[in-house]
């Protein structure tokens, strides 16, 4: 598994999420390295694509809940990375349909992905959580 827990962020709902991204494109990377028959890794890829056009979507949205309810300064900007990402998936999903499996091309895509979670969970979302839990420690002191 590619989780690590340094990438926690210390708000539990937004780490599980982070783990179950983490969980599914470990899954996912590791079948299109296989030597599984085609159609296998092309079931693989389109079950992916569809958790990920889905749960990427759900776990911004959650993330950027948060940010909001803390009003974490950040927040414009981090919505803009969440939607370029957003697209970017979206772009695969489409390129995939046009072209079918490709496997280079599914190889490439899936390590952007983890590039890009990698560096956005272990750097800008750990922004969030700073922010989130020096919110939460002032508001228990004031008490």
């Amino acid at each position: 598994m590619i989780w690590r827990d340094e990438y926690k962020i210390g708000v539990e709902l937004v780490d599980k999420q982070h783990q179950e991204l983490f969980k599914r494109l470990g899954n996912f990377i590791q079948t299109v390295r296989s030597d599984k028959e085609e159609s296998v890794k092309k079931k693989e890829v389109e079950k992916t694509l569809n958790f990920m056009g889905e749960y990427v979507a759900t776990h911004f949205d959650a993330e950027e809940a948060l940010q909001k309810k803390y009003n974490y300064p950040g927040f414009e900007n981090h919505h803009q990375i969440h939607e370029e990402f957003k697209a970017e998936v979206a772009e695969f999903q489409q390129e995939y349909r046009e072209n079918k499996f490709d496997e280079d091309f599914v190889m490439e895509f899936s390590g952007r992905l983890l590039t890009w979670l990698i560096n956005h969970v272990a750097s800008t979302d750990q922004d969030i959580g700073e922010h989130i839990n020096s919110v939460i420690e002032n508001e228990e002191e004031t008490k």
